[in-house]
């Protein structure tokens, strides 16, 4: 494989990592999931390994999304940009929406790399944490008011 990782699997691998990372699984158990190491894992991804189609599933499978969730958000200049428009064409199916937009619309790489973070997650699921949902607005109240913006 070239030194030059093709923008499509790098989408597709940040996806995989967020998905990862979001149900709380590490690198190691999602390849013992899938009869790999942690390593060909790492190169999915960092889209380093293209993932090929049964492998796309079979990851669907064991992180419960659908396989449109891995290319939800892919900006159009990721994909081939010398390939016809085909629009939808011959019965092709509409992309799926992403399992996150109902909660985050159309994101920035950057945000979705910052959504990626271990210290993002672990600081939603401490949020998720706190049964009283007073309290939990009270410590957003918080935050927002220390944050810069």
């Amino acid at each position: 494989m070239s030194a030059t990782s093709n923008p499509v699997d790098v989408h597709v691998g940040n996806r995989i990592r967020l998905r990862r990372t979001l149900l709380g699984m590490s690198q190691e158990r999602l390849g013992n999931a899938l009869g790999l190491t942690f390593q060909q894992v790492q190169k999915y991804e960092r889209g380093r390994n293209r993932v090929g189609a049964s492998r796309l599933y079979d990851l669907a499978c064991v992180l419960d999304v659908p396989v449109g969730f891995f290319f939800a958000d892919l900006p159009a200049q990721a994909g081939n940009a010398d390939l016809p428009d085909t629009g939808n064409a011959q019965g092709m199916a509409e992309p799926a929406p992403s399992l996150l937009s109902p909660v985050l619309p159309a994101m920035a790489q950057d945000d979705l790399t910052l959504l990626s973070r271990r210290e993002t997650i672990e600081l939603v699921r401490a949020y998720y944490g706190i049964e009283d949902s007073g309290t939990r607005r009270r410590v957003l109240d918080l935050v927002r008011s220390m944050s810069a913006s």
